[in-house]
Formats: C-alpha cells, structure tokens, sequence
C-alpha cells in the first residue's frame, strides 16, 4: 500500500512540474515566438527544456548546472549542449558571452551563494533584447536589474499549487543603441 501510495505521489508531482514548466514557456511563447538559442541555468535531469522543447521545436536549448546530472541529461537529449559548474565561473560566462536569446535562472532549482552575481553573469551570457525569465522579490529585482539596461515586460502568470511559488518575472535586457 505505502508503495502504491509513493507511485501515486510521484506521477502527481511529475505532472504539476511539466504543468509549471508547459506555463513558464508559455510565457516566453508570447514575447518571443522563436528564440535561437536557450540556457537552462540549474537544470538538473534538464526537464524543463524537455517540457519547453513541446512548444520551441526550433530552438537551442543548453543546460548548465554543478553536478553530474547535466552530462547525462545532454546523453538523454533533453538538451544539445551540457555545461558543467556554476554560472559565476568566469571561464563558463567568457565561453558563454551574449550567447543566449533567453537564459532561466530559477531559485528553486539552483540556489546561488551569491544572487547578485548570478543575476550579472545572466545578464553577461544574455543577448540584446534577450528575455530572462527569473523568481524573487519584484522590487529587489527591479533595482538589481534597471542599472544592467533592463526591464520587466512582464510576471509569469502563477499556476496554481498547493505551495504558492515565488513570483516568476520576465525581463528584457536592452537593445544597444
């Protein structure tokens, strides 16, 4: 029975993941109909690409993310490329630069020791007039991002869960005059 209830609650909770990761790219869909290029920042077992892929047939997707799990998630072909560290590795950001239409930094999958510094090497990796889809504080975001020539187009509609998540925002960096 205790078996029977953990399968259960396994497929649940995999289904409410793809049902957020189907809404986040749905988000996107709508400011970007067809980004080149994609990163994953925290990807894991790389399901969120997976999930995405549904609805961006055309695009790029690249994981990157601290442990083993991005080499096999790259073997699975969830994503095309896999990088293994953190996204405040100088050598990953120069490699990296201006690379990406749309890069997901998301707390929940990858907590960063230093936020702020993630959020700049984001924004290093990030091409002009790219989307970052990110969660926090609006307001915080907001004054962490304005100076970078950025702005918020717009919040991520919340999909309803049992655990409310933090708020998911969209943001522009700037085209270069």
């Amino acid at each position: 029975m205790n078996s029977l209830r953990t399968r259960v609650n396994t497929r649940v909770s995999t289904l409410d993941a793809r049902r957020r990761h189907r809404a986040l790219a749905r988000a996107i869909l709508r400011l970007l109909p067809e980004p080149e290029s994609w990163l994953d920042v925290g990807t894991g077992d790389a399901h969120f690409p997976e999930t995405a892929k549904e609805l961006f047939p055309y695009t790029s997707f690249d994981g990157l993310d601290p442990t083993p799990r991005v080499v096999r998630a790259r073997a699975a072909e969830r994503i095309e490329e896999a990088h293994a560290g953190h996204l405040t590795d100088p050598h990953i950001t120069s490699a990296l630069q201006a690379r990406y239409d749309v890069v997901t930094l998301l707390r929940d999958r990858s907590p960063a020791p230093d936020p702020a510094a993630e959020l700049r090497a984001a924004l290093t990796v990030l091409r002009p007039g790219g989307l970052l889809l990110l969660e926090g504080n609006p307001d915080h975001l907001r004054t962490q991002l304005e100076p970078h020539d950025c702005e918020f187009v717009t919040e991520a509609r919340r999909v309803p869960d049992r655990f409310p998540p933090p708020r998911r925002l969209i943001a522009r960096r700037k085209q270069q005059p």
